[in-house]
């Protein structure tokens, strides 16, 4: 027979001697805390005008006092993302009638588990608080991480894009997924106008915003700074005054700046000194959606730092 490790004493001279074998405060009190928590069928049921639910529609209709780095998953798949992440769920929200998988049940159990808060609704509530269709039953409240700046180890071919000033929560989204699909290390965000939890960038990035680590500076001269901490080499896009993207080396560290979609990147950026890039347009248009831009410079710059010229 299989042994999963030292038996459990269910008293607290056996809680004792746990912490004795190394389990440690932590992993204590998560386990009293679970010992506490009721069954799914025992949750407290709870409507529209709880505070639980007033928060969630808060968060969704993107309104100012929310708690600071708080944002709503909806369904199994953001609710999966959130579970792999292991970020912190403040409130799980659970309505069994509109969970039509085994997957949804068992999710929801896990959720449960890990929320410091869970609360049972109706399929009316839910359908007044969910922003999608068939939500599984699933309705979570979870925080980003903080992230330290000065606590990123980069690797000598280290890739970083810069958000400055973009305002379209879609195109966020899109930027979050773009640098994860490219290994991207890190974002950094400056001159933010739209929220990282705001529900569109979960969506259009397609969950990578919990995944993908994010840092934000209040001024752009201390994201400057940082970087040139780091030994960045800073390219700004920009179609005024620019290099071909084609022609420059991106070996090494590299950071990419792109900007708001309709004034571009700030005058802070620009007073820095970096260098400008470009890509040619070749047909009537005069630019690129800026998501676009940031595909085709951040895959060429990974593209150079790994070799895909001779690697194939």
């Amino acid at each position: 027979m299989l042994r999963s490790g030292p038996r459990r004493v269910e008293t607290n001279a056996g809680l004792a001697d746990e912490k004795a074998l190394g389990v440690g405060d932590a992993l204590a009190g998560a386990r009293r805390a679970r010992e506490r928590m009721p069954s799914m069928a025992e949750l407290q049921q709870i409507g529209l005008r709880h505070p639980a639910a007033e928060l969630v529609r808060d968060i969704q209709r993107n309104r100012t006092g929310i708690p600071r780095r708080t944002f709503v998953a909806e369904g199994l798949f953001e609710n999966n993302v959130v579970l792999e992440a292991g970020v912190t769920i403040d409130t799980f929200l659970w309505c069994p009638g509109a969970a039509y998988s085994d997957e949804a049940r068992t999710r929801s159990k896990q959720l449960a588990e890990r929320a410091r808060r869970s609360y049972r609704i109706s399929e009316k509530t839910l359908a007044h608080l969910s922003e999608r269709p068939n939500p599984d039953g699933l309705i979570a409240i979870a925080r980003l991480p903080d992230i330290d700046p000065e606590a990123i180890a980069f690797r000598k071919n280290g890739l970083i894009l810069v958000i400055d000033g973009i305002e379209i929560p879609g195109n966020l989204g899109t930027l979050i997924r773009t640098a994860d699909a490219c290994a991207a290390d890190c974002l950094v965000l400056t001159n933010r106008r739209t929220r990282l939890t705001h529900p569109k960038v979960l969506r259009s990035s397609q969950g990578m915003s919990v995944r993908v680590p994010a840092i934000e500076f209040d001024e752009v001269a201390g994201a400057v700074a940082w970087l040139g901490r780091h030994a960045f080499t800073v390219y700004l896009a920009d179609t005024d005054d620019s290099q071909n993207y084609r022609s420059c080396d991106y070996r090494g560290r590299t950071a990419l700046v792109v900007g708001s979609e309709r004034y571009g990147i700030s005058p802070a950026w620009q007073q820095a000194g970096f260098r400008r890039i470009g890509i040619p347009m070749l047909g009537a248009a005069d630019s690129l959606n800026v998501a676009v831009s940031a595909a085709v410079l951040l895959f060429e710059a990974r593209a150079q730092m790994n070799q895909w010229d001779k690697t194939g």
